[in-house]
């Protein structure tokens, strides 16, 4: 499970902010008088701050909305706007990106960064279930349509079908890998055959080696997580000022992306997804405490759904269980013809339905393509960044 305790043990610093900067003005020559120090320094802080703020204002949410759709489309603005701000930060210190330690430290992030594809890709085919489960949602709101007819125990037996249907489906989702881990398309796939042939190569690998081709039936979100999260330690002193501060924003986007991914699949059905994933939230970045209440109360809301073994933590999942559970009930105790009491139970159940499907109708297509955005910029970012590596190496 992560973790609560600080993992920064290994810097020597007892808080992050100003101390930093300190740091590094009392250890490198002439870094007052340097204009462009401190203009950097201006801009590490605020690339800080900004982080700060926007999961200040993700962990503000109330209980009603944290780990909604619209919610979780937040989370994934705030990263990609993360993302940006840190690729920018990498383009103005080019002369730096390719200097010890600060490129490994980059192609550590950009390792990881790989190994997000994976997860995006199975995050978008999570999406694609909750669209099958919709579908099967609209079935027992057409059947079960007192506007348009009188009910009649026919349409109770086809709503009644289409809700033991759904329970199947998402209990399969749930105990399986289901069909979908045997076809998960890459958003960027052209070639299938070609597609085919490099996922048996690189499966041969190892089983969180298919990066953004087609995940393999063992492929493992919550594996892939903690392979994302291994030895992921925020910088030593030393580093912090070999590198001019610049190790620091590197840990906060690693760290950005390793926890956003970890909301994710915790959020959306993924293959074998879990939340056992050990990490520890640094309390010496400004940025650690809004995360770290983030983190309890999703675990929190893990811990309330635990015994319901629950496709995901997605608020409109829970509203669908819950849904789903309560008509079938109904549809199962309801005796005909109906009387008013019954009536009116069953269209207040069908409306809670309604709204589950129109949440659904309005929110699943723009949080695709989010994610798909997340993949691009994913993918962009590393490429960017090794050029400027690459570039850099050739200049030696």
């Amino acid at each position: 499970m992560p973790s609560t305790e600080n993992s920064g043990s290994s810097s020597p610093l007892p808080s992050f902010g100003r101390s930093i900067w300190s740091l590094r003005r009392e250890q490198v020559h002439s870094m007052e008088a340097n204009h462009d120090s401190s203009a950097l320094e201006s801009e590490l802080e605020f690339f800080q701050q900004q982080v700060t703020e926007r999961f200040q204002d993700l962990s503000s949410a109330g209980n009603d909305e944290l780990l909604s759709i619209p919610w979780i489309s937040k989370l994934l603005d705030a990263f990609l706007s993360t993302l940006e701000e840190f690729r920018v930060v990498l383009l103005k210190n080019k002369g730096e990106v390719s200097k010890p330690p600060l490129d490994r430290l980059i192609d550590d992030f950009f390792e990881r960064s790989v190994k997000a594809l994976d997860i995006c890709n199975a995050t978008r085919d999570g999406i694609e279930k909750i669209r099958l489960w919709q579908k099967h949602l609209d079935i027992v709101l057409c059947a079960l349509d007192s506007q348009k007819r009188a009910l009649t125990e026919g349409q109770f037996r086809r709503a009644r079908k289409a809700l033991t249907d759904l329970a199947l489906l998402m209990l399969d989702d749930r105990d399986s890998g289901s069909v979908f881990s045997h076809r998960n398309r890459s958003f960027g796939r052209h070639n299938m055959k070609k597609d085919h042939h490099n996922h048996h190569r690189n499966q041969s690998s190892g089983h969180s080696r298919s990066l953004s081709w087609s995940v393999s039936h063992s492929w493992s979100a919550a594996k892939q997580l903690q392979s994302i999260a291994t030895n992921l330690a925020p910088p030593r002193g030393n580093d912090i000022v070999a590198t001019n501060g610049l190790a620091v924003p590197v840990f906060t986007m690693s760290f950005v992306l390793m926890f956003v991914l970890w909301v994710v699949v915790a959020a959306i059905p993924c293959q074998d997804r879990g939340l056992n994933v050990h990490f520890s939230v640094p309390r010496n970045f400004s940025w650690g405490a809004p995360l770290m209440s983030l983190l309890n109360r999703i675990l929190e809301e893990s811990k309330k759904r635990e015994h319901r073994n629950s496709n995901g933590l997605l608020r409109e999942i829970y509203q669908v269980e819950s849904c789903t559970r309560h008509m079938t009930d109904l549809a199962d105790s309801v005796q005909f013809p109906l009387s008013e009491d019954q009536k009116m139970e069953v269209e207040q159940k069908v409306q809670e339905i309604a709204l589950v499907c129109e949440n659904f109708q309005k929110g699943l297509d723009p949080l695709e393509r989010q994610v798909r955005e997340v993949f691009r910029r994913i993918m962009n970012c590393r490429t960017e960044g090794h050029d400027i590596l690459n570039r850099g190496k050739d200049l030696e």
